[in-house]
């Protein structure tokens, strides 16, 4: 499945030192601060580090957040805040408006922004998984799981951490519902084309498949309804992909459909039903041409190219020229002048995100080494203005390199 699914960028940040020079009063106090810095840094490089795993992803983000955990939770529950959350600032880009940061002093900016990007990780870890030549079931399972955990990092934070935040997101920018909402649909969306790419292989009932599509189609078009009030210049691309997709699903769910039909001898409204699949997928082809063309973020996948793209244009060609033999040796029957209305549900396979939630406070923090950062003592001219080795630089991403399409795309 190389270039089948497409990919925003990165957000990028600006470099923390965690310094806090007068505050930081003895040494247990100094060492959280030293592995602060370095897990945060050891985080954001394997965020473009195209060798890391689930599991080294895993390990290194736990490592980080439940260190930032003392900067954002009291330790002793009496109140809902640690003291050092607004210590220090942060930047971060957004994925759509390219490289004009934001900028927070507020540790739970931090904790939202580093998750968001970890859950854009496991979006490209599964892409640059399913570009694999020869994906084994085993892939293909940890593609659909990596997807579902993205999902349920981005249906985190919209729930529980967003709403904390003292400045509310912007709008248009990654923080805000629309944007929240549009990923979480997206990667439970993207699982369900490896649900339906197994159905189809293992095959299973036409009626499952169908169902299966039009949910699939119906998750792409709420993804797209959520980014419609957006500004074109950056979503207009990001909008094309979604809408393409939905067309294929929905061709998808028209073409199984009719074979349902035929089987149950409805050869008239099969013709009719396999005729809308054929009008969708010419749709869909016309998109991902416009799509190429669409200038946006993220790179240009190639969705037209890929073999499990074009075995449906064969299928709904063939099962087409099927029916209307049928139609013309058997049944005899007139072929209704409106395409027959999906009203399929799918009582399997459908996705729900992995629920998420961040690791606990870090043992090191304790009351003692709490009380080691005094912010008595810190500098009058503290404040939130951005110092020089503080730009932000565009993240540099690996490339996806497409790979023979063999057309095993899911085993």
């Amino acid at each position: 499945m190389t270039h089948w699914f497409h990919r925003n960028p990165l957000k990028a940040t600006a470099p923390v030192s965690f310094n806090y020079y007068g505050v930081v009063t003895g040494p247990a106090a100094s060492k959280i601060c030293n592995e602060l810095r370095s897990s945060r840094a050891r985080l954001l490089e394997l965020l473009t580090d195209s060798n890391c795993n689930p599991e080294m992803m895993k390990n290194a983000a736990d490592s980080y957040f439940s260190l930032l955990q003392g900067f954002i939770n009291s330790l002793d529950e009496s109140t809902q805040e640690s003291k050092l959350r607004y210590i220090q600032n942060f930047k971060w880009t957004d994925t759509l408006q390219g490289q004009v940061p934001s900028a927070q002093q507020d540790a739970v900016f931090e904790l939202i922004s580093m998750g968001f990007n970890v859950a854009l990780w496991y979006t490209k870890y599964a892409s640059r998984l399913a570009g694999k030549e020869n994906i084994t079931e085993d892939e293909a399972k940890e593609v659909h799981r990596s997807l579902k955990i993205a999902a349920g990092v981005f249906k985190h934070l919209k729930e529980n951490h967003i709403p904390k935040l003292i400045t509310p997101a912007e709008k248009g920018r990654d923080l805000e519902a629309r944007l929240m909402d549009a990923y979480i649909i997206q990667c439970q969306a993207e699982a369900q084309e490896v649900t339906i790419a197994r159905a189809i292989e293992l095959k299973h009932a036409p009626r499952l498949i169908a169902a299966l599509a039009y949910e699939t189609a119906n998750f792409y078009q709420k993804a797209d309804h959520t980014l419609s009030s957006l500004e074109p210049a950056y979503s207009a691309k990001w909008r094309k992909y979604l809408h393409l997709k939905m067309c294929f699903y929905t061709a998808y769910a028209y073409c199984y459909h009719g074979q349902t039909l035929l089987a149950g001898d409805k050869c008239g409204e099969a013709i009719r039903s396999l005729q809308e699949a054929e009008k969708l997928y010419v749709k869909a082809e016309a998109l991902c041409k416009e799509y190429g063309e669409t200038k946006g973020p993220g790179p240009t996948v190639k969705p037209s190219g890929h073999l499990f793209f074009r075995k449906l244009g064969n299928l709904v060609k063939n099962t087409l020229e099927k029916c209307q033999r049928e139609n013309g040796f058997i049944y005899f029957q007139k072929i209704p002048t409106e395409a027959p209305q999906l009203e399929l549900k799918a009582n399997y396979g459908l996705v729900e995100p992995v629920p998420f939630d961040f690791p606990p406070t870090n043992a090191q923090w304790t009351p003692e080494t709490l009380a080691a950062f005094d912010l008595t003592k810190r500098p009058k001219d503290d404040s939130t203005k951005p110092k020089p080795e503080e730009e932000v630089r565009p993240v540099k991403e690996p490339d996806i390199k497409p790979q023979k399409d063999t057309g095993c795309n899911i085993s």
